[in-house]
């Protein structure tokens, strides 16, 4: 069958969305330290599980099962998108607050 068009937007939004986060996940993994080896890879770990979790419930609520084939591209959408996460793992991006005003020159 494989993933829908609005079932992969989904799947790449909540990417775009655990990039955006990744420094909080990092955070949780820090929580975990010394037993886990590498604060980085748990990152990555609880993030794509997230995102997991979000393609099954996205299933879940449409009433369907994801197939074999569902499940590959899957992984593959994981796979293309490994590195901008590992990246926004590693140096995540700089969040500015809303509320806060640009620094004026003088």
């Amino acid at each position: 069958m494989g993933i829908s068009k609005e079932n992969k937007d989904f799947i790449n939004s909540l990417i775009d969305y655990y990039i955006c986060e990744s420094e909080a996940y990092r955070q949780i993994a820090e929580n975990f330290v010394p037993e886990i080896q590498s604060i980085e890879d748990t990152a990555f770990g609880i993030i794509t599980g997230c995102v997991y979790s979000g393609f099954l419930q996205a299933y879940q609520n449409q009433q369907l099962a994801p197939g074999l084939e569902d499940m590959r591209e899957f992984h593959q959408i994981i796979k293309e998108r490994a590195s901008l996460i590992k990246k926004a793992i590693l140096d995540p991006p700089k969040q500015q607050n809303a509320q806060e005003e640009p620094e004026k020159e003088i």
